[in-house]
């Protein structure tokens, strides 16, 4: 196995984390392949991490962990092997059946209780125990780490807020509906931007309730860019955009799930490929354009180096063969919405925190990751 001889935290180089809910087992494969192709008592490779959604929570458990990334990468890749939907929501019949009925009883009323499909207080009590949030601004004192940032959206205000926490040198921003705002990182953070919608309930941080960060996300690699990136790798969860797109039979009436699953996937996977699109647009451009007028410009414009690493294959379809392993009271409350059809599969695959699926999914992020051992190791040593 070729080994990258780089043990240096490369302060300008930006990791981004997309969301997905359960799919995100798949960027834990891409970063034990990252692991595994360094030193072992390397730091830290990326001086910006950025993550949304579930995709926040391995970025600040990596964050936390930045003086060892190996480590870090292993510790993650334990929680994701042995998951169970019981450590992330509710899945007892009573805990399933009543929320679900609150939420119901929530719609019909018209009432505004923190009402939710499922109740994830137990993700909650994970996070403590997972992530050392005091860690964090240790490592970026002692140069492991320049920032980090976990993205929620605001149900009242419409914006895509980036809490940061980083280096002196960073200031926040204001951009129209996106907003990067300096704090100090905690479990609500992370608890509001995987706050998928409806699903869970939403958090209320400061003066305002907070749900999933890629809700209104119109620009997943802006923070990365705001926080001082020169270069972004972006580990994805949707499909691989070289791969042929499949396309499914339309004949019968789509079911709630498949509806909803398509609303996820339009809030989950497509901005960040027009984002990474637009980008590589930009990059284009920029090289045709001499230098001498780049400098001209107001604003700095320099090519911005990126890697995109996303499955190589469906998820939608691995998390279809993984139905049987959740427990009954769920598969019971998922047929009822239609997401027991190949169709409704797509919401399953969020939803799916089961050990089953999850290593297949961290297989597959591994290979992937391998598979792209070169390129990574360009990105990770060039300056």
């Amino acid at each position: 196995m070729r080994k990258i001889n780089s043990t240096t935290t490369h302060l300008d180089s930006a990791l981004v984390l997309s969301g997905g809910g359960a799919r995100a087992a798949y960027q834990v494969g891409v970063l034990k392949a990252i692991a595994d192709i360094m030193p072992e008592s390397t730091r830290n490779p990326f001086g910006i991490i950025c993550g949304t959604s579930a995709g926040a929570i391995n970025a600040t458990a990596l964050a936390a962990g930045a003086d060892n990334f190996r480590n870090a990468v292993y510790n993650i890749e334990n929680v994701w092997r042995s998951f169970h939907p019981a450590q992330v929501y509710r899945s007892d019949p009573v805990g399933v059946f009543s929320h679900g009925l609150r939420w119901a009883l929530s719609v019909v009323l018209g009432s505004r209780s923190e009402a939710s499909l499922l109740d994830n207080k137990p993700l909650g009590k994970l996070l403590k125990q997972l992530i050392k949030f005091e860690h964090i601004e240790q490592a970026i004192d002692d140069g492991h780490l320049r920032a980090i940032a976990v993205t929620a959206s605001g149900y009242s205000s419409g914006h895509s807020v980036a809490f940061f926490q980083g280096s002196a040198d960073i200031s926040a921003w204001k951009r129209f509906q996106r907003v990067g705002m300096r704090t100090h990182l905690g479990v609500e953070h992370l608890m509001a931007s995987s706050a998928i919608p409806v699903v869970f309930p939403a958090v209320r941080i400061n003066r305002e309730y907070f749900g999933d960060g890629a809700v209104r996300q119109l620009a997943p690699i802006s923070p990365a860019l705001h926080l001082g990136a020169r270069k972004v790798l972006v580990v994805g969860v949707s499909g691989n955009r070289s791969a042929p797109q499949l396309k499914k039979s339309g004949a019968e009436y789509p079911s709630m799930a498949t509806i909803t699953g398509h609303l996820m996937n339009s809030v989950f996977l497509d901005s960040l490929e027009y984002d990474v699109e637009r980008l590589e647009r930009i990059n284009d451009m920029l090289k045709v354009l001499p230098e001498s007028v780049r400098k001209k410009t107001a604003i700095p414009l320099n090519p911005i180096e990126n890697l995109v690493i996303s499955p190589s294959q469906g998820l939608d379809r691995i998390a279809a063969k993984y139905l049987h392993v959740l427990p009954l009271s769920i598969r019971v409350f998922l047929h009822g919405i239609g997401a027991t059809r190949t169709s409704g599969s797509s919401i399953l695959s969020y939803l799916l925190f089961e050990r089953a699926f999850c290593r297949e999914l961290i297989a597959l992020g591994y290979h992937d990751g391998m598979a792209k051992a070169a390129e990574l190791e360009k990105f990770i040593c060039d300056d």
